[in-house]
């Protein structure tokens, strides 16, 4: 009796230790984040300050299930092979239930494939690329901040109430340009039918020639135009078709343009006149809006960025999630994001069954200055489900789970 009891022990034990770490009692829940903490430091350490606050939040709350909630941060230098592996690290190593993060889209959709074939929940926080939930779309991929669909919707929306009808456009020669630019023709035209394309420019990411860019735009002779490029880019961009006259007498419409994370960099350079996407944190003084900037400029005395709300709204996203699913199996917390309704500082969002996006939206408005540096005036917040595609036409863009 002593050696089968033995047998049954040593068995017991083997089995457990070949399970994943998950699936082990563990004194906290913990979650996986991957991101581009040194490549993008600018952009990735305050989302990861954002996600430091909500966890402090909820943890001196009584965490999760009755557990504290955990992190863990590993950096995947912008490399989607290198993102993939670590993730498989954090997933059976590291005992993480889940899942998050990443920037670049590339990376983003390349653990995207990864957790739709192993069967891990991954919320892909920031990256935009509209093929993450829609044409690579799997069934254990969520993804948080509005899409380059959504976003460009709401500037072609702007550009369609105004006289102009010739249109140009310049972006980045890579997926996300792309991307952006057939959402912004597409939703144009859909508006405005009598709307015509005079000029398109593809400048290699990061690797702009702003002058020659600008001569080019400058020929085509349009009423407006369509501007996708960022970071170094849309600094020299902004410089060269400032001191053209490119702009003079031209609508402006920038994608992303309005971020604290893009704007603050270009100084009293700023353009003023542009109709952009981004975060105007310095207005944001009442409801929860305005709590969370209090929050977080009294933790990290530092004001926040678009990362920032990004970071503190993808915790809130997983505490609901979890306390939804009563657990932290996989297949409880898949099936608990459907649907999903979180309270956030930006208002009440839903993560949508038919293709996982949330319906987190953007803040539109114009560009100005105000004491040396680029900020957005006349603003509004734009509500995200306004400006996706129906559950009948997501079923034509997205696979079969």
């Amino acid at each position: 009796m002593q050696r089968k009891t033995f047998l049954k022990a040593l068995l017991a034990t083997a089995a457990l230790a070949t399970m994943p770490l998950s699936a082990v009692a563990q004194d906290t829940i913990k979650i996986g984040e991957i991101n581009h903490y040194k490549r993008l430091a600018a952009f990735a350490e305050p989302y990861k300050k954002g996600i430091e606050l909500a966890l402090e939040e909820a943890n001196a709350a009584g965490g999760v299930l009755g557990k504290q909630l955990e992190f863990i941060f590993r950096d995947d230098q912008g490399e989607p092979g290198e993102a993939v592996k670590i993730a498989e690290e954090l997933m059976t190593r590291e005992g993480a239930v889940m899942l998050t993060g990443t920037i670049l889209s590339n990376v983003g959709l390349a653990i995207s494939s990864y957790a739709g074939e192993k069967g891990y929940v991954y919320l892909a926080s920031e990256p935009l690329a509209d093929s993450l939930v829609w044409a690579a779309g799997n069934k254990y991929t969520f993804r948080l901040r509005a899409s380059t669909f959504m976003q460009a919707a709401m500037l072609a929306e702007a550009a369609a109430k105004t006289d102009a009808k010739r249109f140009a456009t310049i972006a980045p020669n890579y997926a996300y340009g792309k991307d952006a630019v057939a959402a912004f023709k597409e939703n144009l035209l859909k508006l405005k039918p009598d709307a015509e394309f005079v000029a398109e420019q593809w400048p290699a990411l990061f690797k702009i020639d702003a002058g020659a860019e600008v001569q080019a735009l400058e020929r085509a002779k349009p009423d407006a135009i369509y501007n996708v490029t960022f970071g170094p880019d849309l600094a020299k961009f902004v410089r060269e078709g400032g001191d053209r006259g490119l702009f003079e007498g031209r609508g402006v419409y920038g994608l992303l343009s309005g971020e604290p994370e893009y704007i603050d960099p270009l100084g009293d350079e700023a353009p003023e006149g542009w109709t952009v996407t981004g975060y105007p944190w310095y207005d944001l003084n009442d409801g929860p809006g305005g709590d969370f900037v209090s929050a977080y400029q009294t933790r990290w005395d530092d004001y926040p960025r678009i990362g920032s709300l990004v970071g503190y709204m993808t915790v809130q996203s997983i505490v609901a999630a979890l306390e939804k699913a009563g657990s932290t199996e996989t297949e409880a917390i898949r099936d608990a994001f459907e649907d999903l309704g979180v309270s956030t500082p930006v208002g009440d969002i839903t993560f949508r069954s038919s293709d996982h996006q949330s319906t987190m939206g953007a803040y539109v408005g114009t560009t100005a200055l105000r004491d040396g540096r680029g900020v957005m005036v006349d603003w509004d917040y734009k509500e995200g489900a306004n400006y996706l595609p129906s559950a009948e036409e997501v079923a034509k863009l997205r696979p079969a789970d």
